[in-house]
C-alpha cells in the first residue's frame, strides 16, 4: 500500500467535524430522561449532514463456536421497544439469534464524529410489523428475498440472476409478492447504550446509559 495507515487519523472536534449544536458537549443529563430521544436527535443532524446511509449499523453476533461475527444491516425503525431491523430468519446472523439471543449494533457518523452502540438482548417482530414494512419495499427486493438462501454457498453469479429470474415469472406485474415465511424484523432491546461524541487530542465524550436490575445507570466513561 502507498498510504500509511499508521499516520491517519482527524483530528476530532475540530471545524472540519464539528457541528452547529457541539458547543454543547454530550454529558449524562442528555440521557438522563432515555436513550431514545438523544438517539433520534443524532440520527437527524447525521441525515441532514448528508452521511451515507445514516440508519446503517455494524451488527455484532456469536456464532456457534462462541466467536464476534459482524456484518452492516440497515436500522427499520427506532422506538422504545428498541432497535428494528429485517433479515431472512434462516441466514447466518438469523441462526446465531436464535441460539444467543442478544447482539450489539454500532452507528458510525464519522463526518460529524458521533457514534452510537447499543447492546440487549432481542426477539422477533409482529407479523404486523414485518408485513407493514414489506409493503414498503421494492418489487425488486421483494423477489430478492425469496431468490436468495442467504448466506448459503453459491455457484456463481449467474445462478442467483437465474434464481431472481425464476422468482419474478411467478408473479404477473401487478400480483402482490408475499412475505416470505422466513423472513421478518428482529428487535434489539438495548439495555446499555453509548454515546460517543469526538473532542480533541483523543479526549473523547462517552456517556452510557445501563440498565441494571431494573434501575438505569448514567455515566461518564474515561476516553
Amino acid at each position: 500500500m502507498r498510504a500509511d495507515i499508521a499516520k491517519m487519523r482527524v483530528g476530532y472536534g475540530e471545524s472540519a467535524t464539528a457541528r452547529p449544536g457541539d458547543e454543547l458537549d454530550l454529558d449524562v443529563d442528555q440521557v438522563e430522561s432515555g436513550w431514545l430521544p438523544l438517539m433520534r436527535h443524532w440520527l437527524e443532524d447525521a441525515i441532514e449532514a448528508a452521511v451515507p446511509e445514516p440508519n446503517a449499523m455494524t451488527l455484532g453476533t456469536v456464532d456457534s463456536d462462541g466467536l464476534p461475527r459482524t456484518r452492516t444491516v440497515l436500522c427499520k425503525g427506532l422506538s422504545e421497544a428498541g432497535v428494528l431491523f429485517f433479515t431472512n430468519y434462516e441466514s447466518d446472523k438469523g441462526r446465531q439469534l436464535d441460539a444467543v439471543p442478544y447482539a450489539s449494533a454500532t452507528f458510525a457518523w464519522t463526518p460529524i464524529a458521533r457514534q452510537v452502540t447499543v447492546r440487549g438482548r432481542v426477539r422477533r417482530a409482529e407479523t404486523s410489523v414485518t408485513e407493514e414494512y414489506w409493503r414498503t419495499r421494492p418489487r425488486g427486493s421483494r423477489l430478492g428475498a425469496w431468490a436468495s438462501d442467504q448466506s448459503r454457498p453459491a455457484g456463481s453469479r449467474a445462478e442467483l440472476d437465474a434464481a431472481l429470474v425464476r422468482e419474478a415469472e411467478k408473479y404477473a406485474p401487478d400480483q402482490d409478492i408475499p412475505v416470505p415465511p422466513n423472513w421478518g424484523g428482529i428487535v434489539i432491546a438495548p439495555d446499555v447504550v453509548e454515546f460517543w461524541q469526538g473532542r480533541a487530542n483523543r479526549m473523547h465524550n462517552r456517556i452510557r446509559t445501563s440498565l441494571v436490575d431494573g434501575v438505569r445507570i448514567v455515566e461518564r466513561l474515561q476516553p
